[in-house]
């Protein structure tokens, strides 16, 4: 007799996957906050009275600082972005399906990686 039940993590699973992302989701708010408010500061550190060479070293340096900081925010907010998503997935039982193969992602690869969508054969595939 034929299974028409799809392969899908159990409720427990998806519970336990739940509470992951959600811990997950607060740790990557607070990162992003810490970003957010590094370079919102203006970073002057009292350099005014020192000589022109060594502040012109110095904002060059807090440019590519505000600009690192912006690229990790930036990639922060996709982070939280994919986990929330991968709440929705949760919402809809089709979590921890890979979206190629259609089969379950390894749940290993799923507490390392808990929003992700492919399934390592089908990463590999993509090479």
């Amino acid at each position: 007799m034929a299974q028409d039940l799809k392969v899908r993590y159990s409720d427990k699973d998806l519970e336990e996957f739940r509470a992951l992302i959600e811990e997950k989701i607060e740790k990557a708010k607070k990162h992003l906050e810490l970003l957010k408010s590094s370079y919102m500061n203006d970073g002057n550190n009292g350099t005014d009275d020192t000589s022109p060479t060594f502040k012109a070293f110095e904002e060059g340096s807090e440019t590519m600082s505000k600009e690192a900081n912006t690229q990790l925010a930036i990639r922060q907010e996709k982070f939280i972005r994919d986990l929330k998503n991968a709440l929705l997935r949760i919402e809809n039982k089709t979590y921890g399906i890979c979206r190629v193969t259609g089969k379950l992602i390894n749940k290993e690869r799923l507490k390392l990686v808990p929003h992700a969508t492919l399934s390592i054969e089908a990463k590999n595939m993509q090479k």
